[in-house]
């Protein structure tokens, strides 16, 4: 039984004249994709007022949110994106940008910790850079769905530390878990890093707060990003989950797991050698194996 309360005729014309006055002002919209993006959201935003008969009180609840997402947003903290990732949108968008196709390594989140110019590290180097948390051993491949190896490939990695936390949320400017290097002749990377634990996406804002007001949990299930780009293949934004986190059960913050992206960090007794040759004293240490097939650019 519906709580809505009936509508009349004369206030269904009133409403859909209004839509149709807001959509007649796109008409002279020189770009036609701009124009469809508009006439698309102005329908789909008018349908949620009057599916949810929208009062005066939430729109302005709702300006008030998307203030303090602005306000809080900077540099080095981006709220949008927090925003669209709790939301499910960021992952939506992905799905929709980037279909499956034949074996190709799927995609995930960006997320809003991404920074550009990161340091590069020759291969076997380590993007640590100083970050708590248990050495892990990461290797694969770059290849296309082919099974051709990709050389050069750029490939971005970047990771919070044991505390949860990535470089970009301290304020001393230190540069840490994150790092780019090249594949090899044969398609090969590897490098040092850390093994992946789970941790709260930044709450303490209006983004954790309505998190808060709905019931959900912050936490993200432990996971690397990792971000691959080679000359005519499309670029690959993605994670590697860790099998056995208990957060994947419970539920990922932002939606990003996919099955496929959930890999094996296989913990390595103290005192076994690297497989570089490193010398990790009496600390444990984890491996794990991520073989990258990057699918083609138009595809």
């Amino acid at each position: 039984m519906s709580t809505q309360p009936e509508i009349s005729p004369e206030q269904t014309v009133v409403e859909e004249d209004l839509i149709e006055r807001v959509l007649a002002s796109f008409a002279q919209t020189q770009d036609p994709r701009l124009k469809t993006v508009m006439e698309s959201l102005t329908r789909h935003l008018h349908a949620f007022i009057r599916d949810v008969r929208l009062t005066e009180d939430e729109w302005n609840a709702a300006i008030e949110f998307l203030t303090a997402v602005g306000h809080i947003t900077d540099d080095r903290r981006q709220e949008f994106v927090l925003l669209s990732d709790v939301l499910g949108a960021s992952m939506q968008t992905i799905a929709v940008n980037n279909e499956a196709y034949e074996n190709a390594t799927e995609a995930t989140v960006f997320g809003p910790f991404f920074v550009e110019d990161a340091p590069e590290i020759p291969i076997g180097g380590d993007i640590a850079g100083g970050a708590s948390g248990q050495p892990c051993w990461v290797e694969g491949t770059v290849t296309d769905t082919e099974g051709n190896p990709v050389p050069g490939a750029r490939i971005e990695v970047w990771e919070a530390d044991d505390d949860g936390f990535y470089d970009v949320q301290y304020t001393d400017g230190r540069v840490a878990g994150r790092a780019h290097l090249r594949s090899d002749d044969d398609g090969r990377y590897a490098f040092w890093g850390l093994t992946p634990t789970p941790y709260p996406i930044p709450h303490d804002g209006p983004v954790g707060q309505l998190l808060e007001k709905v019931g959900r949990s912050p936490v993200r299930a432990a996971h690397l990003h990792f971000m691959v780009t080679a000359p005519q293949l499309r670029t690959l934004v993605t994670h590697i989950f860790v099998t056995g986190d208990p957060q994947l059960e419970i539920g990922d913050s932002v939606f990003g797991v996919k099955d496929s992206l959930i890999k094996d960090f296989v913990e390595q007794p103290a005192g076994t050698p690297g497989p570089d040759g490193r010398d990790l004293g009496d600390q444990t240490w984890a491996r794990a194996r991520f073989d990258i097939v990057l699918a083609p650019e138009n595809a």
